[in-house]
């Protein structure tokens, strides 16, 4: 959430920035409120001080034995203004906090101008694409054929997007999710986190999810109002939320696998094939809690971790800055990572890595106490990695001419030293 305060002060910034990232939220509504709402504190004041005064003319009226009825009244009429001016300003408090949650975050000035992936940066690429010259399969079809995928009968149990890995494809992607795990524990330096799979609402709001992005969540239509986690970013972020973090303690590394839930609302034409686009799937989130003045040197360390992962797994791969009008939501920069699909012939996200700045902790109330003043935190994440399109890459590198997958050598200890799949 955006500082009111800085809105104020600098209006026309805020106009110009959040309409690069096309918020529907009018700077100016937000504004008329916030005028409204200090006129309003003013005169509650205003009342408050007089309630005080006509309270001393009741207690002297009192003490000298005199009538006090008609400075009773008094009281009572400024104490009912009074009232009726606190629920106005609660009805405003709730509308320009409305309005804030659903303003997105202020892109950092070295984040590319532009208006879509059009405009994204390459910052810099590894690795060749594989030339493939034999009649390669998709991963779809080479996932089937080995019998590691079985989409037909994720579809008949859960609909479309509900993949079941079967086999030595179970295997393999756990096998990746623990090397993902042991990497950022062991080498990274990561503590790793086992989250709640459901949130509350407050939780959602927390990270930024909700109230915009709403219709993209799994809901429980229960009275306890809980959502499955679109990401581990959401629980392991919050577990820090109205908390105050020594300073010392940054920047603060947490890793957790957990499924992800979303409903892909806007995937309306996108291609929905096999791995590439879906409803659950699994991931390894790293978040940072981060001191403000070190949380960009801290986003590229986030960056250094999934690249080198995908450089261990031989995952030609490029990075990619994303351009303004193309920048999440909540994030004030964002790197996607990119594996190259060889017979999709195609990149494909598989990791966002996004510095928040104090977005995420002003929502949550996550701060440190620096020079003694508590200040908000900066908040970091990113995946470390998502498995589904690292599972196509996989498909798509590995595959060879006989119809069978060799596994990565990184992978191999985790699969019993098993070096490759076939039928």
């Amino acid at each position: 959430m955006l500082d009111i305060k800085k809105i104020r002060e600098n209006p026309e910034f805020y106009r110009v920035e959040t309409q690069k990232k096309n918020s529907a939220i009018s700077i100016d509504s937000v504004l008329e409120l916030d005028v409204k709402r200090r006129e309003l504190i003013a005169e509650t004041e205003k009342l408050k001080a007089e309630r005080n005064t006509a309270s001393k003319k009741i207690g002297e009226l009192k003490k000298t034995g005199q009538n006090a009825d008609s400075a009773v009244e008094e009281m009572r009429i400024v104490g009912d203004k009074i009232s009726e001016l606190d629920t106005k300003i609660r009805s405003i408090d709730e509308e320009q906090t409305d309005k804030l949650l659903r303003i997105p975050n202020i892109a950092h000035n070295s984040v590319p101008e532009g208006k879509s992936s059009e405009d994204n940066a390459v910052v810099r690429t590894w690795g060749q694409p594989r030339h493939i010259d034999f009649a390669a399969l998709d991963h779809k079809a080479l996932g089937e054929k080995l019998g590691i995928f079985d989409f037909e009968r994720g579809a008949k149990i859960s609909g479309s997007g509900f993949p079941v890995y079967r086999g030595l494809g179970a295997r393999l992607e756990r096998a990746l999710l623990q090397w993902f795990l042991d990497s950022h524990r062991e080498r990274f330096g990561f503590e790793e986190i086992i989250p709640p799979y459901l949130v509350t609402r407050k939780t959602m709001t927390g990270t930024g999810q909700l109230p915009k992005f709403e219709e993209d969540m799994y809901r429980c239509d229960k009275d306890d109002d809980l959502f499955l986690i679109p990401t581990a970013e959401v629980p392991v972020t919050n577990l820090y939320a109205d908390e105050i973090i020594p300073d010392s303690n940054l920047p603060l590394k947490l890793c957790a696998y957990s499924a992800c839930f979303r409903r892909e609302a806007g995937s309306y034409g996108k291609d929905t094939r096999g791995l590439l686009r879906l409803h659950q799937f699994n991931k390894v989130e790293m978040v940072y809690f981060a001191h403000p003045e070190k949380s960009y040197e801290n986003h590229e360390e986030l960056v250094a971790c999934g690249e080198k992962l995908l450089q261990e797994l031989g995952l030609p791969h490029r990075v990619i800055s994303l351009c303004k009008g193309d920048l999440g939501f909540g994030a004030a920069k964002c790197y996607d990572l990119e594996v190259f699909a060889p017979v999709e012939k195609k990149w494909l996200e598989v990791s966002s890595v996004s510095n928040f700045e104090d977005y995420q902790a002003r929502r949550a109330n996550i701060r440190t106490k620096i020079n003694g003043k508590n200040t908000f935190v900066h908040t970091l994440n990113g995946s470390g990695l998502a498995t589904p399109r690292v599972m196509v890459a996989i498909c798509e590198q590995y595959q060879q001419a006989d119809g069978s997958l060799v596994i990565p050598e990184v992978l191999r200890p985790y699969m019993g030293g098993m070096v490759s799949i076939s039928r």
